[in-house]
């Protein structure tokens, strides 16, 4: 399809290479230097969702106190839809905090690109409402509402310094 139509036609897959050694090690190298700025780890292929969430779980002492300086990305490209954002919430819950998680991000090309937002909005309220209906969370109003206002547009702010 690239010899027939270009670049950028939707033609792309997903690659199944391994790069948590390089990862690490790149990861490593800044951090014992102190150079490691604050990262967002993103994958395009779900088998790498464990691995960059628990490897950014290695990187969390910081001297200077930032919640969740080096953390697993939203569900973006290939896992962009409700399987991929539940799996990716899941996955950031069962071997991180989500409490520090950024949220979702948009590309903003596009003026539909900002519908996204609301999409993970819910489903990230399905989600935790889920966890409490199951008694894996609090049911406590207050603390629920902080906890979503927090993922959903705090702890961005205080991420990027906005």
């Amino acid at each position: 399809m690239y010899e027939k139509l270009g670049v950028d036609i939707g033609c792309d897959s997903q690659n199944d290479f391994s790069y948590a050694d390089q990862l690490s090690g790149l990861l490593n190298a800044m951090d014992q230097k102190n150079h490691l700025p604050r990262t967002i780890l993103y994958y395009l292929n779900p088998k790498d969702a464990a691995m960059l969430s628990t490897m950014a779980g290695n990187y969390q002492g910081n001297e200077e106190q930032i919640r969740g300086k080096i953390q697993l990305g939203s569900a973006w490209w290939f896992c962009d839809h409700k399987n991929g954002m539940e799996q990716q919430m899941d996955t950031l819950s069962d071997t991180g905090l989500i409490s520090t998680f950024v949220g979702m991000l948009t590309d903003s090309r596009s003026f539909l690109s900002f519908p996204r937002h609301e999409y993970f909005r819910r489903i990230l309220c399905n989600k935790i409402g889920n966890w409490v209906e199951n008694g894996e969370y609090p049911n406590d109003p207050a603390y629920l509402k902080q906890l979503v206002q927090n993922i959903c547009h705090d702890n961005a702010k205080q991420f990027f310094q906005f």
